[in-house]
């Protein structure tokens, strides 16, 4: 099975963009990963889901 069929989007339909952060609060990707998701390479769309549960967390550290 390659990496593309393996990474799904991380979308939660919890589709609202943090202003601060530019993060999207369910999925914590920025606008563009999520506008270039479907093109991006196997790669990219990895290192993106590796970074998104630090993004997270940090995103709902400074909304408290």
């Amino acid at each position: 099975m390659s990496l593309r069929a393996a990474i799904k989007s991380p979308c939660v339909n919890v589709c609202v963009i943090d202003e601060p952060s530019g993060l999207c609060t369910g999925c914590g990707r920025t606008l563009d990963e999520i506008a270039g998701w479907s093109h991006l390479s196997d790669k990219s769309r990895a290192a993106v889901m590796e970074e998104l549960g630090a993004r997270l967390r940090n995103l709902q550290g400074d909304m408290r």
